[in-house]
């Protein structure tokens, strides 16, 4: 009998340390990669839709299936963030077979001239569809529920946590009564940690954070990262994108503010609101570490990334704000695809008819 516990206590040690050792490969794989543009084309999973895109007849069908709705994958064909969508999220089976039996999947490439029609009707190009929702970041997930109304956007990449919780909280009906935020918040039961325990860095500024832009600034944009103690995310982004100078140098150029999502450390808002730190997150709708928001010289917000974020998607959004180019064109999509078509793989109207979706 002794024998049979110590093994048994041997196998459950093993266990944990297996765990624990996916665990951490799958967190280095969802944050840790290069984003370049891809060389070969991505391939959906077999499951998803053969579609005609046309959307109000894909939502239909799901529902004659007695699933909740659909779900409207945005994408590009040579996005590392895509790959890492198909290549971890929808490697996990509770993430696949929770998805199946609730909606039905269609895909969108976001620079397709080819025409869809939504869920209500309305007929668009797949690339202005994309614009229309604000995909800025690829891959974008959209999901409608049985009436055809959008019950929550995921734009960019996010690792199997969240991604899992996004599924069960609209296939559940969760967000008829709260905010993804909120469910997010109500679930995560992990300790909290202080302001000081976020990681240090001489671009940040020092407090008090009086971002009140109402009666003039420093004259430069704002950044505002948004962070919590213990996130792996969060030191992957301090460690690589923001180490590398092709980010470092241009960071130099805007006031940055570091504030922890958590505490309740003082803080004026660019319109001028004395809030704290972790309300104005709350107000912001903010649930990912590390989330950055760009404003402009008078408040104003420009963009925001609030998803997975490496190298060259941070460089592009940089470049962005820096070059002011949101005045011209408001849609970081359609400036992404001006200056970077080539860089991206974007395909032309030709090619994007070859392509096997």
């Amino acid at each position: 009998m002794k024998i049979k516990i110590q093994c048994l206590l041997w196998l459950l040690i093993l266990l944990s340390v297996s765990a624990i050792t996916s665990a951490t490969t799958e967190d280095e794989d969802s944050f840790s990669f290069d984003d370049a543009p891809l060389e070969d084309l991505i391939k959906y999973p077999g499951w998803f839709e053969e579609s005609l895109l046309a959307l109000d007849d894909e939502l239909a069908e799901a529902l004659e299936k007695d699933k909740q709705g659909i779900i409207v994958y945005f994408g590009q064909k040579r996005c590392a963030y895509c790959k890492k969508l198909m290549d971890i999220n929808f490697h996990e089976d509770d993430i696949v077979e929770y998805t199946r039996r609730h909606f039905d999947v269609v895909a969108i490439d976001v620079w397709s001239p080819e025409e869809v029609t939504l869920p209500d009707g309305e007929v668009l190009s797949e690339r202005d569809y994309a614009v229309a929702l604000e995909t800025n970041f690829t891959p974008s997930l959209v999901f409608y529920d049985s009436e055809g109304r959008i019950a929550l956007r995921l734009r960019g990449y996010y690792p199997p946590y969240q991604h899992r919780a996004a599924v069960e909280y609209v296939a559940d009906g969760h967000y008829q009564r709260e905010t993804f935020a909120e469910y997010l918040e109500r679930g995560d039961q992990t300790l909290r940690f202080e302001a000081d325990d976020l990681i240090e860095d001489p671009l940040f500024e020092k407090p008090p954070y009086n971002l009140d832009r109402r009666y003039g600034s420093s004259g430069l944009p704002l950044l505002v990262v948004f962070e919590q103690g213990d996130c792996h995310a969060c030191d992957v982004l301090h460690t690589e994108p923001l180490q590398d100078e092709r980010v470092r140098a241009p960071l130099h150029e805007l006031e940055i503010v570091q504030l922890d999502v958590h505490a309740n450390t003082p803080v004026v808002t660019p319109s001028g609101e004395r809030t704290s730190a972790s309300a104005w997150a709350k107000q912001l709708g903010l649930f990912y570490a590390p989330t950055l928001i760009f404003f402009d010289e008078d408040g104003h917000e420009i963009i925001r990334v609030d998803s997975v974020v490496q190298l060259i998607r941070l460089s592009n959004v940089l470049d962005y704000v820096l070059s002011k180019s949101y005045l011209e064109e408001p849609s970081f999509l359609r400036w992404i695809s001006k200056t970077r078509g080539a860089t991206i793989g974007m395909a032309t109207p030709a090619q994007s008819q070859n392509l096997d979706r």
